[in-house]
């Protein structure tokens, strides 16, 4: 793209929140440049605006190692892949009333502030190639992440017929052929989730642990960052809004510190967080990144950023810098 994108960054975006945007991504080249890694946190419903048009990308070019995700983003980004054609924009949606709402739900249209998820194209389509991923492993008495069974439903082709989107911008296709290692916290609060915990109960699927549990991704990560991280080759923090795909995996590093007493394991080397969460005491999303330092998880010197903004808008054009497009 010939720079034109981060050129524009370069000499816009000069000032406050903008300023602080060019600041994050000039840290965030410089982290890899230095040989460092990267763990890029994914909040709220970055897959359903279609996020991946920029991340995928990122993750082809090895701009991050690890991706930490809510189970909304891990089946958001399949949801679009097979079913974008059905999905509805309502760009009205602050004009909504309750019976509008209703009829959305009578035609099976799940909205997503201004985007509408088909229920039978998008969540059944998947459903069903799932079931066919976890009974295969429960009958055979074996056990896989969720982000492991959705790489298997990828690879296995089962949804190719309902592509409707180009590959290159499925940031889960580009995870799975990458292998990337993921952290889903949290994964039963998810459609595919709650569809899993119903199998159960009807008994499709015999052993409720088919599906590895959050704690068990806790502990991967642990021996993931332990491996991974030295003084010379630290681990980066991009935070991409609040909750717990983000406050769950930046709690390893204090844990092998206090918990393992695992010695000479670097903090995070770098953090940033995109949020338009007020900053203020007693919300943990709008806690400045300092308050980290109180709790092991940064240091004094780590380079720290907030950029105060919609990260629909914001982690894209970080992206597009950090691609030099």
């Amino acid at each position: 793209m010939n720079n034109q994108i981060s050129e524009f960054i370069k000499h816009h975006f000069r000032h406050f929140n903008s300023a602080a945007l060019v600041d994050a991504a000039e840290a965030y080249k410089t982290h890899l440049t230095n040989g460092g890694k990267m763990m890029i946190t994914l909040a709220g419903a970055m897959s359903s605006a279609e996020l991946g048009l920029s991340l995928a990308e990122m993750i082809r070019q090895d701009k991050v190692q690890i991706i930490s995700c809510t189970g909304a983003n891990l089946e958001e980004d399949l949801f679009n892949l097979v079913a974008h054609d059905f999905y509805e924009r309502v760009p009205h949606y602050r004009d909504l009333t309750p019976q509008d709402e209703q009829d959305l739900l009578d035609r099976h249209m799940n909205r997503v502030t201004d985007t509408c998820i088909p229920e039978m194209e998008a969540m059944r389509r998947l459903e069903k190639a799932m079931v066919d991923v976890w009974t295969k492993a429960d009958q055979a008495g074996e056990r896989y992440f969720p982000h492991e069974f959705m790489y298997q439903v990828l690879r296995s082709g089962a949804l190719e017929e309902y592509y409707q989107i180009d590959l290159k911008n499925s940031w889960m296709y580009a995870a799975m052929e990458k292998n990337l290692p993921m952290v889903v916290p949290g994964w039963e609060d998810s459609t595919m989730g709650n569809m899993y915990a119903g199998h159960i109960i009807t008994q499709d699927v015999k052993n409720v642990h088919t599906v590895k549990t959050g704690i068990e991704y806790m502990m991967m990560l642990a021996d993931w960052y332990t491996e991974q991280a030295t003084d010379d080759s630290t681990i980066g923090f991009f935070q991409i809004g609040g909750g717990i795909a983000g406050d769950f995996p930046i709690c390893v590093v204090p844990m092998l510190h206090q918990d393992l007493q695992r010695e000479n394991v670097p903090v995070w080397g770098y953090f940033c967080q995109i949020s338009d969460s007020t900053t203020s005491y007693g919300s943990y999303s709008g806690a400045v990144p300092n308050e980290k330092i109180t709790w092991g998880k940064l240091a004094i010197d780590t380079p720290k950023f907030i950029v105060e903004s919609d990260a629909s808008i914001v982690a894209p054009l970080m992206f597009a810098y950090i691609l030099e497009w």
